[in-house]
């Protein structure tokens, strides 16, 4: 049975005392609670945007060339079921005045076809392809994965149907609280693997890049110059704010974007 409709003015409630809940997972006991009951299993990637990724010379002007979103375009036209929400819980709980309000997740498999018709609707390939898309033109970066937490709060089964695709601003992000729960539960949140991102020499110190736009504060100056932590989940976001084009994304192509695909597709059924 989906979750009723009242269900999300209590996330809507809830939602600022997120940093407390997070803090709670450091206790023994309690967090190991917490870890299993909320985030058990739980596997997801954060896919750099497309407009952070330099492409090599030589490949310019290759149609074929591979982009961190076509991993979630992958996975949009191979299922059979997609959900879109009406609306972010996040950001609304927030009240975020920088970012789209009505740009709300994506939710692939069979389970989505049991969440309650008043969140959103079932959408076509094409719907759903455009809403990713206004998402990315609007600066929101993805997130994809296993997420226990919507199954039990949308309460859908079973929960390895169920794939979750978030659309993410630094301001009113669930997990910007990375940095305060403990690394058992933050590690399952991840960059795309084989992609990192670093500092070049170009760097000035200007301090651009560390004011709210990193999701896990993962940027800090040191010494005059930006540095960045093993936190960073590598959106890069950062990228594309430094006025010196001083940092820069490590992208492997087609291996980056496999990598991450198969990752997914041994964490749920999404069809």
């Amino acid at each position: 049975m989906a979750s009723p409709y009242w269900v999300k003015t209590l996330l809507k409630k809830s939602f600022p005392s997120r940093f407390f809940l997070a803090r709670l997972t450091h206790f023994p006991v309690l967090g190991s609670l917490i870890e299993k009951a909320l985030f058990e299993n739980d596997d997801i990637i954060y896919l750099a945007k497309d407009s952070v990724v330099e492409i090599n010379h030589d490949l310019a002007g290759r149609e074929d060339m591979v982009m961190p979103s076509q991993v979630l375009e992958h996975f949009i036209i191979r299922s059979n079921y997609r959900f879109i929400m009406n609306t972010c819980i996040c950001r609304e709980s927030e009240d975020c005045k920088d970012y789209p309000i009505n740009l709300g997740c994506i939710f692939l498999g069979e389970a989505a076809l049991d969440i309650n018709p008043k969140f959103g609707r079932l959408a076509s390939v094409e719907e759903t392809l455009e809403h990713a898309r206004k998402c990315r033109e609007a600066g929101l970066v993805h997130l994809i994965g296993r997420n226990k937490l919507d199954t039990i709060w949308l309460n859908v089964r079973p929960k390895e149907k169920l794939l979750t695709v978030c659309h993410c601003c630094p301001c009113c992000c669930l997990w910007k609280v990375i940095p305060t729960i403990t690394d058992k539960i933050s590690d399952r949140v991840a960059p795309m693997p084989g992609l990192t991102v670093a500092v070049t020499d170009k760097c000035v110190g200007c301090g651009a890049c560390i004011n709210d736009i990193c999701f896990v504060n993962a940027i800090r100056l040191v010494d005059g110059k930006a540095e960045i932590s093993g936190d960073c989940r590598g959106c890069g976001r950062c990228v594309e704010i430094c006025p010196s084009e001083a940092i820069r994304v490590n992208f492997h192509g087609g291996a980056s974007v496999e990598g991450a695909i198969n990752r997914i597709h041994g964490l749920v059924d999404f069809t």
